[in-house]
């Protein structure tokens, strides 16, 4: 499992996590997030990701940032128990990685286009353990102290790097976006990111970024990166990439790369 973190001076120097899993959640009802996808290399869970057709998986972009060969990212899809071979789960190569324009893995100071897509060679087989999860609407204004719920693979403890072997997910509350600009000053963009707040015991930390945040049922956000070993700090917000700002984004690459399908 790769470790991606990089320095943030705010007064104080500060490594950031930008890999993302769950702490203090529970394990998820088997199946009942048909959308949600393991990105592995070489038979390792590595980010997270969500079906948003039968051929492409929403992520993160800096999933890429440490592959050497590419060619070993494959999507797991309809899968509950990632360390076994189940009967539900359909193993996908990637055809093709899709990764923002504006996204770049040496600017640690700008994660706020950290959004890819990923277009798969074959095409999912939909059923009851493989669903497209539709994408919201519009970009319209998400409000504070909502609650909204992620899942994903990624470690239980900060502490410990070991991934879950099945899906956990984790209800979290939604902070207001001048108190993310507060806290991470020019590394949070309030129109293309927002953030949640942790209790001190619940959060998303190392090992699923990518993974999509849930609230009344949408998929509103993209985890990207929280407090590096301390996930669950009540200081600094974790922060997640806002879907509905790349919506015209995500339409234009699906629509360029589907002319000749």
């Amino acid at each position: 499992m790769c470790l991606y973190t990089f320095l943030l001076h705010l007064g104080i120097s500060v490594a950031v996590g930008m890999e993302s899993g769950i702490t203090g959640g529970k394990e998820a009802k088997p199946h009942s997030r048909p959308y949600m996808a393991s990105l592995q290399r070489n038979g390792h869970h590595t980010c997270g990701g969500m079906l948003i057709r039968h051929d492409y998986v929403l992520t993160s972009a800096h999933c890429l940032n440490d592959f050497s060969s590419r060619n070993h990212l494959l999507v797991v899809l309809g899968a509950h128990n990632i360390s076994k071979q189940e009967n539900s789960q359909q193993r996908i190569q990637v055809e093709k990685y899709i990764q923002h324009p504006m996204y770049d893995q040496n600017n640690k100071k700008d994660e706020s286009h950290d959004i890819m897509l990923l277009k798969l060679k074959t095409k999912a087989k939909l059923n009851k353990f493989v669903k497209v999860m539709p994408l919201p609407k519009k970009n319209g204004k998400i409000p504070a102290n909502v609650k909204c719920s992620i899942a994903g693979w990624g470690v239980k403890n900060p502490k410990d790097h070991r991934a879950s072997s099945v899906l956990r997910e984790v209800t979290l509350k939604l902070q207001f976006s001048f108190e993310c600009k507060n806290k991470w000053q020019d590394y949070f963009s309030s129109e293309r990111m927002i953030c949640s707040v942790s209790d001190g015991k619940h959060a998303f930390c190392q090992g699923d970024s990518g993974s999509p945040l849930i609230c009344n049922t949408t998929p509103l956000a993209i985890a990207a990166y929280t407090f590096y070993d301390d996930c669950t700090s009540r200081k600094y917000p974790e922060l997640y990439v806002k879907i509905s700002y790349f919506l015209p984004w995500i339409k234009k690459k699906i629509d360029e790369n589907s002319i000749y399908d």
